[in-house]
């Protein structure tokens, strides 16, 4: 099975200029194995930052099945001016976008909007999506991807 990162890299669906040679993206993928989330609460304060992307950092707060759900990922990324954690793509999970800080592009299903602090993205399952800061300061996020059981 392929991870999200060499899907990227062999996909048809994205032209090959979007796929950088040294393939550097930050992106999370959902854990769907080990033992169910426990409720808790996740400090932000000194969680590692994941990815290489240029500019991009995710840090992520929660990652895994629960009772209910299949998987589900959330946290925050940070992106400095004209930097995105990846290229527009799909994935079977639901996702939800929060801007908090800063201003940008949010492409969904191929209509970009411009965004800035307050704005929320929500992309179904398979839907192309994608992220890019457009301002001249840091943009923050906070993302939650959701994978269903049996989807």
């Amino acid at each position: 099975m392929l991870n999200r990162r060499d899907f990227l890299a062999s996909s048809a669906i994205l032209p090959s200029a979007f796929i950088q040679t040294s393939q550097q993206i930050t992106h999370v993928d959902t854990l769907q194995s080990g033992p169910p989330l426990k409720s808790s609460v996740v400090k932000g304060a000194g969680l590692p930052s994941e990815g290489n992307s240029p500019g991009a950092k995710a840090r992520v707060h929660f990652n895994g099945p629960t009772k209910q759900l299949a998987a589900v990922a959330s946290g925050v990324v940070t992106l400095e001016p004209g930097s995105r954690p990846h290229p527009p793509h799909r994935h079977p999970e639901e996702e939800f976008v929060i801007v908090t800080a800063g201003t940008g592009e949010i492409e969904v299903d191929g209509v970009v909007t411009q965004v800035a602090s307050g704005d929320m993205m929500y992309a179904e399952a398979n839907v192309l999506h994608g992220i890019v800061n457009t301002g001249q300061t840091t943009m923050t996020f906070y993302f939650t991807k959701i994978l269903a059981k049996n989807p």
